[in-house]
């Protein structure tokens, strides 16, 4: 029997989702009173907070618009939607971790705010879900513009891990 159409090509492996090894996804709180709302997304003393370099505001005036992969090799990234709704992927890189090559997705924005910690040697992208989403990034050093710590892949490096599927 042929089948017919088959290559000798393998398919690709499929992902691993879960949760990776040192990534953090903090709840945090809106401070409500007939004035509006504060919400106090990292102080120097919490636990989780290693240092500060720069704070930095993207906004994304069109949802679907990706930014997509990079990693660090020592820094680290904090993120905020402070405007909005975005899904974040992330992929684990580090060959020492427990959750080497494991992905794991967050959907985060006004209605649920979290504070989203990454660590070196993860690569990390968004995509904004709503028009006019604003991100704040806090990284724990200085970028360096003429020695960048980054590593940049494609956004479709993992597949279509973009597309919001219907459950």
């Amino acid at each position: 029997m042929t089948n017919q159409g088959s290559t000798n090509t393998p398919p690709p492996e499929p992902l691993v989702w879960g949760t990776i090894d040192d990534v953090q996804l903090l709840p945090l709180e809106a401070h409500v009173d007939d004035r509006g709302y504060l919400i106090e997304i990292v102080r120097a003393n919490d636990p989780h907070f290693t240092q500060f370099g720069q704070v930095y505001l993207v906004g994304d005036t069109c949802a679907g618009t990706i930014r997509a992969f990079h990693k660090h090799t020592e820094l680290w990234d904090y993120f905020f939607i402070s405007q909005g709704t975005a899904k974040f992927v992330l992929r684990d890189d580090r060959p020492a971790s427990s959750s080497f090559e494991v992905m794991q997705t967050v959907v985060t924005g006004e209605r649920n705010p979290l504070l989203i910690t990454v660590p070196p040697g993860v690569f990390h992208g968004w995509m904004a879900l709503s028009d006019n989403t604003q991100l704040i990034s806090i990284a724990s050093t200085v970028y360096n513009r003429d020695n960048p710590d980054e590593v940049r892949i494609p956004p479709n490096s993992y597949g279509d891990v973009w597309s919001v599927k219907g459950r």
